[in-house]
């Protein structure tokens, strides 16, 4: 079992930057794939970015690719999302997810363990 704590969210305009961090604790977190979602319309939860347990590969969807990073510190039990370039689009509840023994799937349902989220707001 793993708790996730999601912090750095807020009030930009169109074109700032901000970072999210997601904080575990309880297990091994290098044992964990990570993942960033958010709620969109018509769907229950959007992938945004996902991160191998080593952090050797990433994945993006394509509505973010070029404009968010994601990485982790697995000696720090954190997984961030640097999102560069925000747009009004962007805005949502980002949760970060965890995936035990995972490879960093899109998929949802793969993840096991969600946090309560951080709200990001972009202004236009």
């Amino acid at each position: 079992h793993v708790q996730l704590a999601e912090s750095g969210g807020g009030l930009v305009q169109a074109g700032d930057s901000l970072r999210l961090s997601c904080a575990a604790s309880g297990r091994t977190f290098s044992n964990y794939a990570m993942a960033w979602f958010r709620p969109a319309p018509g769907k229950e939860r959007e992938f945004v970015a996902a991160i191998r347990r080593d952090g050797s590969s990433t994945d993006y969807a394509n509505s973010v690719k070029g404009r968010f990073i994601i990485s982790r510190d697995n000696a720090k039990n954190t997984v961030s999302l640097q999102m560069n370039s925000l747009k009004p689009e962007d805005t949502a509840l980002y949760y970060c997810a965890a995936d035990a023994f995972g490879s960093g799937s899109s998929f949802g349902y793969r993840y096991e363990y969600w946090g309560q989220g951080t709200q990001v707001t972009v202004s236009s």
